[in-house]
């Protein structure tokens, strides 16, 4: 067997041993208070970012570039999963969380610029983010250096998510839509693993968002005004 794997399932029987009685509320149904569409990046601690310990409070989704879209026949739509706590379980916040240096904003980047060759599952994935990202990569200033154009691009591709939950005809109106971005490489601070507001409901400029949301004004913030 696998040592890592091994060490995995020694690690869950800690987690058991504390958790006993955390599921008694949640063992039949879930409210959770948000859903969370996060980077499945292993740097992104989905729960961890928030501290959240409590089981049925978040319910997390990953993929590569913190998708909301899924594509069928007839279109694109909000991806199942993001919409299912929405439809479901009352949950009336998104948070679509982006990050510094992400991978799948650079592959997109990448083969927009250039041209890669990936397997086609991840192919696929390009493929749903590139739509969204093209503009983005045109209104790039010519003189940016490869780390900041992606790291503005994972702000440009969290709003491009945003926009496209508030554009949905699925998602209702009282549904409050946050994108964040989080911080492991000292891009916004010195403060890793710290969160970055940037876009409530479609609204991006810092200031307007500052003067509307006060008790979050020192978690604002964007490297790109585009």
């Amino acid at each position: 067997m696998n040592q890592v794997f091994v060490e995995l399932l020694q690690d869950n029987a800690e987690h058991a041993s504390q958790f006993q009685s955390r599921f008694d509320d949640v063992q039949d149904s879930q409210r959770p208070d948000v859903v969370t569409v996060c980077c499945s990046d292993s740097r992104v601690l989905q729960d961890r970012m928030w501290e959240n310990d409590q089981p049925g409070r978040i319910f997390t989704c990953g993929n590569i570039g913190n998708r909301v879209v899924q594509r069928t026949d007839a279109g694109d739509v909000v991806s199942g999963d993001v919409l299912y706590p929405v439809e479901h379980t009352e949950t009336d916040t998104i948070v679509v969380v982006g990050h510094t240096g992400c991978g799948a904003v650079t592959a997109t980047y990448d083969d927009l610029t250039g041209g890669i060759s990936e397997p086609a599952g991840i192919e696929h994935c390009l493929e749903l983010l590139k739509p969204y990202l093209e503009d983005g990569v045109d209104a790039l200033p010519s003189d940016v250096s490869r780390t900041e154009a992606i790291n503005r691009l994972v702000e440009y591709n969290v709003d491009r998510q945003v926009e496209f939950l508030e554009e949905s005809d699925d998602v209702p109106q009282h549904v409050d839509v946050v994108g964040v971005v989080y911080d492991f490489q000292d891009v916004y601070g010195d403060r890793r693993g710290e969160v970055h507001v940037i876009n409530v409901g479609g609204e991006t400029d810092v200031e307007t968002l500052r003067d509307e949301h006060p008790a979050i004004d020192s978690r604002i913030d964007r490297l790109w005004e585009y």
